[in-house]
Parts: structure tokens; sequence; C-alpha cells
């Protein structure tokens, strides 16, 4: 793992960015996202340390997202009840189906907002907007803005966490340190950030 991460972090800018954006694609889609380690995935970019890397990291994970997101949206106009009601819906589960209708009818354009700072329902709440017949355009709006705040804390936590790999002694590569650090910063900082968006998101 050490040495794929090391790898990825050597790749050129344009080709690590794009390798980005496939990964938070994949992130974005139920079931497979699961399996995707989007945060890790954000840190190891950022931990590779390129001219104006934030940035673009950021601008990566939010094209990512939206392609995937809008996917999931109008898979679930398309076909929502079909998908509910077959194998998938069987593995993704009617309670966790329930419940992300739910947060839609309470909070709306709020809950797709705060959804990448919700695992799981990150992926499912797209597949769920699209067959409540959101509108798409205010569903992009909320999901952009959503995605970009969550680019912009992941990429802070990953510019701390090298700026204190720097301080760290041996010639471990920067990449996985960032990725390592990033991950323990990471921890407590979404869970302070997941209780108040619930807070709001639930009482606003």
């Amino acid at each position: 793992m050490n040495d794929l991460v090391a790898a990825a972090g050597e790749l050129p800018t344009t080709l690590l960015m794009g390798l980005l954006g496939i990964v938070m694609l994949a992130d974005a889609v139920p079931l497979i996202g699961v399996l995707v380690p989007g945060d890790a995935a954000v840190l190891a970019a950022v931990g590779a340390g390129r001219p104006a890397g934030g940035a673009l990291t950021v601008a990566a994970v939010v094209a990512g997202c939206l392609a995937g997101w809008s996917l999931s949206f109008f898979a679930g106009r398309r076909w929502g009840g079909q998908l509910r009601d077959s194998r998938v819906g069987g593995w993704i589960g009617e309670s966790r189906w329930t419940a992300a209708e739910t947060l839609l009818h309470r909070g709306g354009g709020r809950i797709v907002l705060v959804a990448p700072f919700l695992p799981v329902f990150n992926a499912l709440l797209p597949l769920a907007a699209g067959g409540l017949r959101m509108s798409y355009r205010r569903f992009l709006a909320c999901a952009a803005a959503g995605a970009t705040a969550w680019a912009g804390l992941y990429v802070a936590l990953g510019l701390t966490a090298r700026a204190l790999t720097g301080l760290l002694p041996g010639a471990l590569n920067p990449t996985v340190l960032t990725m390592a650090v990033g991950l323990l910063l990471a921890g407590p900082v979404l869970l302070a950030t997941r209780r108040r968006l619930r807070a709001v998101t639930v009482t606003g």
C-alpha cells in the first residue's frame, strides 16, 4: 500500500489530478463508494506537494464528486423504484434508503450540501434525490457547494499534515506520511463537524 501511494505521488500533475477525479467519481457511487478511500486519496494528492496543488486538488475532487453524484441522481430519477426493488436495493438496505429520503424531505438542499460529510449517505442521497424528483439545478448547486467545502477541509488537513511531517525525523516518503498524519487529524475534526452538521440539519 505504501509503495502504491508513493508511486502515485510521483505521477505527472495532470495524470495525478485525473486519477484523483476518477477515484472521487467512484467514491460517489453507491456500494462502490464504501470500498474507495476518497479521503486518503485527497491527502495523498496534497502530500505530493505540487505547485498550486491545493487548488488543483479541490478542483479535481469537486469535478469527480459532481460527475459521480450526477450519475447517481439521474439513475435515481430514471430507475429509482426499480433499483430500490432490485438486488442492488437489497444490498443498500431499505432502512438506509428510507433514512435518506427522510433526510431529504426534512432538509432538502441543505442535506445535499452536507452530504459529503456523512459517510454512506454521501453516495445514497443523490440517488434518493433523483427518485424524489428534486430539481437538478438545485441539486447541483448544493452538491457543488458541499463538495467544495469537503475538499477544502481535507486539503487544509493535508497541508497541515505535510507541514507537520516536515518536522519528523527519518526519510519516509512525504506523500505516505502526509496521508497517515492527515487521517489522524481528520478523525476528531470530522467527528465534530458531522455532529454540528447533524444538529443544524435536524433542528434548522
